[in-house]
């Protein structure tokens, strides 16, 4: 496969290979891109450190702890001590869109602010004219064209979506507002690490062509009395994965789907942050039957 079609960087009027050298990465028995991508649109110069970088360079490994409370399994939680405070290594965060990428937005500023112990690293998206793209473009943030299709000859394939993904080190990959189903190449690379944002209370007004302003409808239509955000981690099919936090919101007599659309919203942009709060501090785990709990950060003895 010709990797220079797929490495480049949009400059604000021009399209430029990166290094001369990043061609036929892809094909090489152990790639190491410099600063891989398929379509980065950034006005800003941004850098990382790859993996052969010297250890001086790059976060030191972390420890790995297994809890042996059988309600607990919990990894890769304590990176080091310092006097009796304990810090958990920063997070590296991938976001998907399809659109204006309100949740992105949400999320990225919470990271910035230090809510968040993590970063969006990158940005990855089926439409590169959406919202959310040139939202990480003028943040700086690399962009990231999947899959290819008829309308965007320039994505990537899954695979070698994710050797890019592996280059930027990316812990969690977080969908918001991503209209394309996950390849399975992508799951089984990030067990446990994919979630998504549905805008209703899986498992009602989920699965394929449940999405946007047609839940909301359905939701009005059904006569429910409450409707509300829900995270799950993905699996192979429509919001079917495991669920790991919901927000209840009414559903009012005279609702439009409009209205019950932007209160909902409200409420996502603040349960993501929580979550992806909780999944950068570790605060996953996992219960004997396979249900992922959010230990709380007041109290540990707590979960929600």
């Amino acid at each position: 496969m010709e990797s220079k079609g797929l490495f480049s960087v949009y400059c604000s009027n021009s399209i430029t290979p990166l290094y001369k050298k990043i061609q036929n990465r892809l094909s090489s028995s152990s790639p190491s891109l410099a600063y891989p991508s398929c379509f980065i649109r950034s006005k800003h110069q941004v850098s990382f450190k790859p993996q052969n970088s010297p250890a001086s360079e790059r976060v030191r490994s972390v420890r790995r702890l297994e809890c042996t409370n059988s309600v607990e399994k919990a990894s890769n939680v304590v990176s080091e001590t310092e006097g009796s405070k304990s810090w958990v290594k920063r997070k590296r965060l991938a976001v998907f869109v399809s659109g204006g990428g309100s949740n992105f937005r949400s999320i990225n500023q919470a990271c910035i602010e230090g809510f968040v112990n993590g970063d969006v690293v990158v940005l990855v998206t089926n439409k590169h004219a959406c919202g959310g793209a040139q939202y990480a473009s003028d943040k700086g943030i690399p962009v990231i064209l999947f899959p290819k299709t008829k309308d965007e000859p320039g994505g990537l394939s899954s695979d070698d979506l994710v050797k890019v993904l592996r280059e930027f080190e990316v812990d969690f990959v977080l969908l918001a507002g991503y209209l394309k189903l996950i390849p399975l190449e992508l799951i089984r690379a990030y067990p446990r690490s994919i979630f998504n944002i549905h805008p209703s209370l899986l498992p009602a007004f989920g699965g394929k062509g449940h999405y946007g302003m047609k839940v909301h409808k359905a939701v009005i239509a059904s006569g429910a009395r409450y409707s509300g955000p829900t995270i799950h981690f993905v699996d192979e099919q429509y919001d079917t994965g495991r669920i790991l936090a919901q927000k209840v919101v009414p559903v009012l007599a005279n609702d439009t789907a409009e209205e019950l659309a932007a209160r909902v919203l409200r409420e996502e942009h603040k349960l993501y942050v929580e979550v992806t709060a909780a999944l950068c501090e570790d605060r996953i785990v996992w219960r004997e039957d396979g249900v992922p709990l959010i230990r709380s950060k007041e109290n540990p003895e707590e979960y929600y």
